[in-house]
C-alpha cells in the first residue's frame, strides 16, 4: 500500500510519497523531500532520549525543533480506496 505525507514548509503545502523502506519516520522524509540535513537533530535528539523520562518529551522535542527548521502539519494522508 502507498502512503503519502502532507507537510507545510515555509507556508507552501506539499505531498510526497511515503516508504518505511527509505525512511525511519515521517520526519526524516520531509527533511529529506526539502534537503535538510538532520545530523545535529539527530545527535540531540539522542541526547534528549537518553535524558528523558517519557517518550512525550521526545516527541515535544522534535515537533518544536521541525518547527524551528520551517515544517508544519507534517501528516500521513488517509487512503481514500
Amino acid at each position: 500500500m502507498a502512503r503519502q505525507v502532507q507537510y507545510t514548509f515555509k507556508g507552501t503545502t506539499k505531498v510526497i510519497a511515503f516508504s518505511y523502506d527509505r525512511f525511519v519516520d515521517l520526519y526524516e522524509a520531509v527533511a529529506a523531500a526539502e534537503g535538510v540535513d538532520l545530523a545535529g537533530f539527530l545527535a540531540m535528539e539522542q541526547q534528549v532520549a537518553k535524558t528523558a523520562k517519557d517518550k512525550a518529551a521526545i516527541k515535544n522535542f522534535r515537533q518544536q525543533a521541525f518547527t524551528k527548521m520551517g515544517f508544519s502539519n507534517i501528516t500521513f494522508l488517509r487512503d481514500e480506496s
